[in-house]
């Protein structure tokens, strides 16, 4: 599982942006947004590195990952 720090979210359409970013990479992937904490929890086989990389391009800049 990873958990990541994600800016711009702020409301329901971000949270199905970002989880449509990461399940279009990966469609068994259990994605968890919380807008409060600005974070987006994510269990899935892929590299950190791609999921990060889908976020961002969705437009919501990931700021930390772990």
């Amino acid at each position: 599982m990873y958990e990541l720090q994600v800016e711009n979210m702020s409301c329901g359409h971000c949270v199905g942006a970002v989880t449509k970013a990461v399940q279009a990479l990966d469609p068994g992937a259990a994605v968890k947004v919380d807008l409060g904490a600005k974070s987006v929890r994510v269990e899935s086989t892929l590299e950190l590195a791609r999921i990060s990389a889908a976020i961002a391009e969705a437009g919501y800049p990931v700021t930390a990952a772990r």
